[in-house]
């Protein structure tokens, strides 16, 4: 079962550390069985129930999965792996596997930092000052109710992941399942495991969630949902009025489910907000200044209920503190002053997107794209596509980022491209997907 490998230990953090120690150094590898619990009790001279509690550590560390009678084995990807390490390296290709934005899109930072700077030569940030610049939470809160978003509290994080990954830890317990689309984004996929949580996958179509998928993982246990409202990666879909109202009729059936509605497209999209904030007790929808104004932005305002956000606002206060007042004015002054134009900052991604799923289609293939800055492409063969791709000079990221049940396929981010690379690069796709151009796919 473990080979040449030998477990150790006698206290349960003991056993639970060498296990872990041996999944990062490579001596136990991602789905080897691990003994029984009372086989390895009976080797290492020690209670059952001390083997129990090394498992259930390991279990919430997202090292191992547990399945009762079936046995306990190393996660087929621990949660110390992240899958940004599936990847491509591609020196001399162009780079379509990022996901960053086009950097032609994004402001100047420069005035919007001296701002900045200035607003803090006048009142510094100091230790017991509030954590949240008040101007800016007045501008987000203008900007939620713009798009309907149901009135609340606002909080600042470092990011839409420190965002969900807080609300998840102020409600949820290792153990608990979350319900997560699938495909989705693969830092939420990395992260649900790393708190302990179970990720229970969801079909996605270009409206979003599928109702019945997300019934399936409420129905089995599931405790929380977090969906993409629009430019979802990795498939571009945005949740559509009739696909919110029918995740809405599944949730009204579960009103103790987390809710976590993640907006990080504002800014870049040009289709309509659709969120399901407020379907039940507790939920949040968070927007991230990253996509739009640049990812070193590390900010995002988070809305939701009074108890959520005060729940994230008081652990914030006991860790980092505060999201740095300079980054918040910062980016008041990019709101304030209009830097970016989401209408045409959209309309220049729609078109990329528009024009490479139109040529895919022409060569019979599928692209799926209805917003952002991602188009993702099915495909029967993930590794033979990916490698045929860089063969002929393009680097796309592999769907194993972003799947956990979910088929095949490539997701490729069009912020690089110019207007003659969309034949070029749907002939290379076409010819990775069809090597010998024999047969259509889809």
């Amino acid at each position: 079962m473990l080979g040449d490998y030998r477990i150790t230990g006698r206290r349960a953090t003991e056993i639970a550390a060498e296990v872990e120690r041996a999944v990062g150094e490579g001596g136990l590898k991602p789905g080897q069985s691990l003994p029984p619990l009372r086989e390895l009790a009976a080797g290492l001279g020690v209670n059952p129930n001390t083997v129990a509690a090394a498992y259930r550590l390991l279990r919430d560390r997202g090292v191992i999965e547990t399945a009762g009678r079936r046995g306990s084995w190393v996660r087929a990807r621990p949660a110390s792996t992240p899958r940004e390490q599936i990847r491509v390296d591609a020196p001399g290709a162009r780079d379509l596997a990022g996901g960053n934005p086009d950097v032609a899109l994004l402001p100047r930072l420069g005035e919007a930092l001296a701002a900045a700077a200035a607003d803090h030569e006048r009142q510094p940030m100091l230790y017991g000052m509030p954590g949240i610049d008040a101007e800016l939470a007045e501008l987000a809160r203008a900007a939620f109710d713009d798009d309907g978003v149901p009135d609340g509290p606002i909080a600042v994080t470092s990011g839409s992941c420190d965002a969900i990954e807080r609300v998840l830890t102020v409600h949820l317990r290792p153990g608990d399942a979350v319900a997560v689309e699938d495909p989705g984004w693969g830092s939420v996929l990395d992260l649900i495991p790393a708190l302990g949580l179970r990720a229970v996958p969801v079909g996605v179509d270009d409206e979003g969630p599928l109702a019945e998928d997300a019934e399936r993982a409420l129905r089995g246990g599931a405790r929380a949902l977090v969906v993409t409202d629009r430019a979802q990666n990795p498939t571009g879909a945005a949740i559509t009025a009739p696909r919110a109202r029918a995740l809405r009729a599944v949730l009204a059936a579960h009103p103790e489910t987390v809710v976590i509605d993640d907006d990080h497209g504002h800014g870049i999209v040009d289709v309509p907000l659709h969120p399901l904030a407020a379907a039940t007790r507790h939920w949040a929808l968070v927007r991230s200044a990253a996509k739009a104004y640049g990812p070193d932005l590390r900010l995002a305002a988070l809305t939701g209920d009074a108890v959520t956000v005060d729940r994230v606002n008081g652990r914030f206060r006991l860790g980092a503190g505060w999201v740095s007042h300079l980054l918040q004015r910062t980016v008041v002054h990019l709101w304030r002053t209009g830097a970016v134009d989401p209408a045409r900052v959209a309309a220049s991604y729609r078109q990329r997107r528009d024009a490479l799923i139109a040529a895919l289609r022409e060569r019979g293939l599928e692209g799926r794209g209805r917003s952002g800055m991602n188009v993702w492409v099915p495909v029967p063969d993930e590794t033979g596509a990916v490698t045929r791709l860089l063969q002929s000079g393009w680097a796309v990221a592999p769907g194993a980022r972003f799947r956990l049940a979910s088929g095949p396929g490539v997701r490729i981010t069009v912020s690089p491209l110019g207007a003659g690379d969309i034949v070029p690069l749907a002939d290379a796709v076409a010819a990775a997907v069809h090597p010998g151009g024999a047969g259509r796919y889809g």
